[in-house]
């Protein structure tokens, strides 16, 4: 059955076995997700090369980490069968209704084929099969690493001769994926446009080292190493192999973060100076004694206390063996390895450009604001704000590593606020590269500049110029200050720091915006399917009826600036006129307050949080509300409400939340959880940039002494 003609069916063509294309499959996926567009996922036969469990690669994850409900796939063994017994029409019966079953009422389905394999002549043929009976438009996936135009251009016409030939429509498009260095990636790109290929080129992609790590625990067990001590194997990625045969001098210049170090167990030498390395800073992926030789008892009771998590494993194999069977090791990405794969779809996601295959004829889906579209569009607006976003804890790890993120995105400008000396030995010890144009200041070098302006903001409370000098050796206070007098764009701190001592100076020196009253926070919260905003969850302990109205506006107001239309839910623990008392009474009066200053916002209260967002709840408890079932924004009560439902949803249904960020400030100062990963603060940062923006023209940087340091 040909699809009806306002549907697209995307057939993505592996041209090479040197190249896995599930994520790239998924990576064009997530891309369509991030546009709007409502659309599914189908792996018509599964790899004939599957994983022992029998279960598809991609369609495990297009369920896991996409949220679709993809059908299980033809086994390779059936698919092979039915071709060789002349039932290729059933087959292909099969497929099509497997594809439109992956679609639904879906305007876009994507179609991963499959891999040639010289085990398995018949995949090739199966695919060609597959690409035609579809009536699909193809996109050739070329492997990268050692591509050049001409043999890009060679692959894409061998690959149009076997699904058509001649007289077959132009491809969809092409994607180079896996080129080495960012340099060759632009000159791919220029050149492949120059040489006019007659189809689009939707993606070249470059090839991240760092993706292809597999995990340490999955090596261990492919090769059937036995684990001395665990450590950290479940998170240990190995990015290389460092065969320890020579002096301990050689070993050390060869270390490097993701290092598998393979030494026999009696090289004590090599031991003592990987376990060294590794207590030092050195993020080692392991050591892995070879020979069946244990190590020496002296030298296991002199190392115990500084093993840390440093993962042990222990092989009967000779060096030379293990050697050959790591190079040959299997590096696809394992089921259970969730957050490798989602940086390689992302990773795709990032470079394609699915404009290149997308017709005037379809139009996004805008419904709800989902997790990929919510991420998608705030590091896009965060690039096109390009504000300076200032952190005071400049030499904390996490804080480090995603200040290198966002400069090598364009996320943001950050500047980092701590001792460029300092800075350089944290990026060594774990293994950061500091991209070219990333500001390091010294605190010691600017601290002066700052001191009369403080106490000329804080004469009202009586400031004097030592207590400023004093206060300004605190790094956020310093940080706040930049801000305040317009050095910098915003503020984000608190991976080391309280909330208190980020929101603290903010509020004595920033101070209020115009209309503000009082200063509140949202989470935004990322669902399987929706984005949901969450407001106050983490400033105000007990909010009047006044104050709740300015939150609400406040949050609905953070949901439109970032895309959403809001639909705001006043919670309490009644809906309607069920319930008195003087807790819902106060959301009452505050749903009637935000009604009356902003009739434009469409608010409904007090409502009982299954009400607001079950639509099946909300017609019994709330019939006629034009919130209930649909609500987007959630205004809690109190911050214990808020602060316990928040947690209680991140932590019990696994959801991501950005935030808090921080509303009703005349400048961005934004606070992280202590706890906060890398992502968080990247995202966080891309939070402040946007909000920085909406202040107006980002003012230049005068009298500050800015000492950058690159890699």
């Amino acid at each position: 059955m040909t699809p009806k003609p306002e549907y697209r069916t995307i057939f993505l063509a592996p041209t090479s076995s040197q190249l896995g294309i599930s994520s790239v499959a998924l990576g064009l996926v997530r891309a369509f997700q991030r546009e709007g567009y409502d659309v599914g996922f189908a792996k018509p036969v599964a790899d004939p090369e599957a994983y022992p469990d029998g279960l598809d690669r991609s369609v495990h994850f297009a369920r896991t980490l996409l949220g679709l409900d993809t059908p299980d796939p033809i086994p390779a063994a059936r698919a092979e069968e039915l071709i060789r017994s002349g039932n290729l029409f059933t087959l292909l019966e099969e497929v099509v209704a497997l594809v439109e079953q992956a679609r639904g009422d879906r305007s876009i389905v994507v179609v991963e084929g499959l891999l040639p394999s010289t085990t398995h002549p018949l995949a090739a043929d199966i695919d060609i099969a597959i690409g035609r009976s579809l009536s699909a438009e193809i996109v050739a996936v070329v492997p990268g690493l050692d591509a050049t135009v001409q043999s890009v251009a060679d692959s894409v016409a061998d690959a149009a001769h076997r699904f058509g030939g001649p007289d077959a429509r132009p491809f969809a498009g092409v994607v180079v994926a896996r080129v080495r260095g960012l340099l060759k990636v632009a000159e791919m790109l220029r050149e492949l446009s120059a040489a006019k290929l007659g189809i689009p080129v939707l993606a070249v992609t470059p090839d991240d080292p760092a993706l292809n790590a597999p995990r340490l625990v999955d090596v261990a067990d492919d090769l059937g190493f036995s684990i001395v001590r665990r450590g950290d194997i479940e998170k240990a990625r190995v990015r290389d192999i460092v065969i320890a045969a020579g002096a301990p001098e050689r070993l050390v210049t060869a270390l490097k973060p993701g290092s598998l170090v393979v030494a026999p167990g009696d090289r004590s030498d090599q031991i003592i100076t990987t376990t060294l390395a590794r207590a030092g800073g050195m993020p080692i992926a392991g050591l892995l004694l070879t020979c069946d030789a244990p190590m020496a008892p002296t030298i296991e009771e002199f190392l115990a206390p500084r093993f840390g998590d440093l993962p042990v494993l222990r092989t009967q194999l000779q060096t030379y063996d293990v050697a050959i069977r790591l190079h040959a090791m299997d590096r696809r990405v394992r089921h259970e390895d969730r957050d490798r794969m989602e940086r390689l779809v992302d990773h795709v996601a990032d470079h394609l450009d699915v404009n290149g295959i997308i017709s005037g004829s379809l139009r996004p889906n805008n419904g709800l604001m989902t997790p990929p579209m919510f991420r998608h569009r705030l590091i896009q607006e965060a690039r096109r704000a390009n504000r300076r976003i200032v952190l005071p804890e400049g030499d904390e790890p996490r804080t480090l590593r995603a200040a290198a993120i966002c400069m090598e995105k364009g996320i943001a400008h950050c500047i980092l606020l701590a001792s460029p000396e300092r800075v350089a030995e944290v990026a060594t010890t774990h293994g950061i590269d500091l991209p070219d144009g990333l500001t390091i200041v010294d605190p010691a070098s600017i601290r002066d500049k700052y001191v009369d302006r403080m106490v000329e903001l804080r004469k009202s409370k009586g400031l004097t110029k030592p207590q400023a000098e004093q206060q300004l050796e605190d790094t956020v206070v310093l940080g706040t200050m930049m801000l305040a007098v317009g050095d910098v764009d915003g503020l984000v701190s608190g991976a080391v720091h309280t909330t208190a001592s980020t929101v603290r100076p903010a509020l004595q020196l920033i101070r209020t915006a115009e209309g503000s009253s009082i200063v509140s926070s949202v989470f935004f919260m990322l669902m399987p399917d929706q984005v949901l905003v969450y407001g106050d969850c983490a400033i105000n302990p007990d909010p009047t009826a006044t104050e709740l109205a300015e939150i609400a506006i406040q949050s609905a107001e953070s949901a439109r600036s970032f895309g959403m239309e809001p639909c705001v839910a006043m919670i309490s623990y009644s809906t309607g006129s069920s319930g008195t008392g003087n807790d819902v009474d106060k959301v009452r009066e505050a749903t009637r307050l935000v009604r009356e200053r902003r009739p434009d916002i469409l608010v409904d209260g007090p409502i009982q949080y299954d009400a607001a967002s079950v639509e099946s709840v909300g017609q019994q408890k709330a019939p006629g509300s034009p919130v209930a079932g649909h609500a987007n924004v959630f205004v809690f009560p109190d911050l214990n409400t808020g602060n316990t439902t928040y947690k209680a949803v991140q932590r019990s249904a696994n959801v991501v939340s950005v935030g808090p960020m921080l509303q009703g400030l005349r400048k961005p100062v934004n606070d992280l959880s202590r706890g906060a990963l890398v992502d968080d603060i990247v995202y966080t940062i891309a939070l402040t940039a946007i909000q920085a923006a909406a202040e107006g023209a980002s003012p230049v940087i005068e009298g500050v002494s800015l000492a950058a340091v690159s890699a």
